[in-house]
């Protein structure tokens, strides 16, 4: 589907430079954090096996609290859940909190499961 009033579009009045600056500020920030708590995860994953103090629970714990809180952002920013009303984000987020900390506790109990029969058949 083709414009034919794109440039009176382009032209309004909430296309000023003081709302494209906000916007762009927003977006370096945005775009900082993630990156920031990605490379974390990287140099968490790097050099875990010269952190001794560190067990191998708390990095997945850690990966997992890290990817979580980068959804849990992207979801607030890029699906502008954010500017909701706080209700309204309990009731789209918490089924999927859920579902997750579901799926992290089936992982658990099973994996710990499985061990322990891979001891009994061998």
């Amino acid at each position: 589907m083709e414009r034919d009033d794109i440039i009176e579009y382009s032209l309004d009045a909430h296309h000023s430079e003081e709302a494209g600056a906000k916007i762009r500020k927003k977006i370096w920030f945005v775009t900082t954090l993630l990156t920031v708590v990605t490379l974390l995860e990287v140099l968490l994953g790097v050099y875990y096996a010269q952190m001794e103090w560190l067990s191998w629970t708390a990095v997945k714990l850690i990966f997992i609290g890290l990817t979580v809180l980068k959804a849990g952002y992207i979801v607030m920013v890029f699906m502008h859940l954010g500017d909701e009303r706080k209700s309204f984000k309990v009731a789209i987020l918490l089924p999927y909190i859920l579902f997750i900390l579901y799926l992290i506790f089936i992982c658990l109990t099973e994996g710990s499961q499985l061990h322990m029969l891979d001891g009994i058949f061998r």
